[in-house]
């Protein structure tokens, strides 16, 4: 199953409701998925398939190719889109 990972600076609020966004978005796409939301030092250290994250915190995630960057966080349709091209580009989906 995939791992998936939403990201904030706190792993509180963001990442919460990025969380429930992704979730959405992952059900429309019809791929099941384990689902988390951890802070910023938590993702450094913890294995996951894919990390889920703002803009704000491209910077952090330079070095990785496993990042999806969503700009508005409650987006359902921009999640789906960011979502299904990453699955398809690592021939997940």
């Amino acid at each position: 199953m995939l791992k998936i990972v939403t990201v904030c600076g706190l792993g509180v609020g963001s990442s919460l409701i990025l969380k429930m966004t992704v979730d959405s978005a992952m059900n429309q796409l019809g791929v099941k998925c384990d689902i988390e939301h951890w802070d910023m030092g938590t993702v450094k250290g913890k294995p996951c398939d894919l990390i889920v994250t703002t803009e704000e915190f491209r910077k952090n995630f330079a070095d990785q190719d496993n990042v999806v960057y969503i700009s508005n966080m409650v987006n359902i349709s921009e999640a789906k889109d960011k979502l299904e091209k990453y699955l398809k580009e690592k021939e997940i989906i």
